[in-house]
């Protein structure tokens, strides 16, 4: 798997052998049998292909279907927290007054606005 992912993701960017060699400090011959399933590259190789490529080891090794490095989904993640926070109540609106719950959604409001989030 490793083998023909890697062929794949070099054809997708459409760049030579030699490039990915080149970057990798090894010769031509030596990435060529990596893509040909004859040598398969100690953990630092791999590394370096994952971030050449900008996906993760496990979908370079065939462990997993998701191209996206951890870091990458990590930092989606992120970015959407402040929807999910917005969303998730924690169970205010059952524990607070009418009145703590309005000023609470006011608040909100405020922030989309300030921040340039709208609903």
């Amino acid at each position: 798997m490793f083998d023909i992912r890697l062929k794949e993701l070099r054809s997708e960017k459409d760049i030579l052998q030699k490039d990915v060699a080149k970057y990798l400090n090894i010769t031509t011959s030596a990435y060529g049998f990596y893509e040909q399933g004859k040598r398969v590259p100690d953990i630092e190789i791999i590394n370096k292909l994952a971030d050449f490529f900008n996906v993760s080891t496990d979908y370079l090794l065939g462990k997993s279907d998701i191209k996206e490095p951890a870091e990458k989904i990590l930092e989606k993640n992120k970015e959407n927290e402040y929807t999910i926070a917005l969303h998730n109540n924690n169970g205010y609106d059952e524990e607070l007054p009418e009145e703590a719950r309005k000023e609470i959604d006011n608040f909100i409001e405020y922030v989309r606005q300030k921040y340039g989030k709208k609903e």
